[in-house]
């Protein structure tokens, strides 16, 4: 169903994307990142919708939507190198590190680091061309509120 999205996606120059293919592309990382520890809970997805209706403003039923378009397309989506570098040639950086702050929010939502999890975060973070500092940062934030 994504084949056309990911060859945009992931093509040598990728144009930027659209708002509502950005946000796709990043809720589906938010997923990725929940699945990680192969302990993608209910909370977890809840949680994947809430961002999305903090951050874009969307309803419940299209957040709800949203998440279930982002888990079918990280389903598809090529490795997680490949996905983030296309997601950083085709989203600004200060769009990108907000998605930093919603993915350690989803990382800290069960009380638990597991190791998987913060082993993609440092990954996804420097495939997006997020400093070390910024993550820590973004952590730190998330973790005060």
């Amino acid at each position: 169903m994504f084949a056309d999205f990911l060859k945009r996606l992931t093509q040598p120059d990728p144009a930027p994307l659209p708002d509502a293919d950005a946000r796709l592309a990043l809720t589906a990382l938010l997923v990725r990142v929940a699945r990680s520890d192969h302990d993608y809970t209910t909370a977890e997805a809840q949680l994947v919708e809430d961002i999305a209706i903090d951050r874009y403003g969307l309803t419940a039923l299209e957040a709800a939507d949203l998440r279930a378009q982002a888990e079918e397309l990280e389903s598809e989506a090529p490795d997680t190198v490949r996905f983030t570098r296309a997601i950083k040639d085709a989203v600004p950086y200060d769009n990108r590190l907000a998605v930093i702050e919603a993915l350690w929010k989803i990382v800290l939502a069960d009380g638990t680091r597991a190791k998987e999890e913060d082993a993609l975060l440092r990954l996804v973070a420097n495939l997006l061309g997020i400093t070390d500092t910024d993550s820590a940062m973004a952590r730190q934030r998330v973790a005060k509120l």
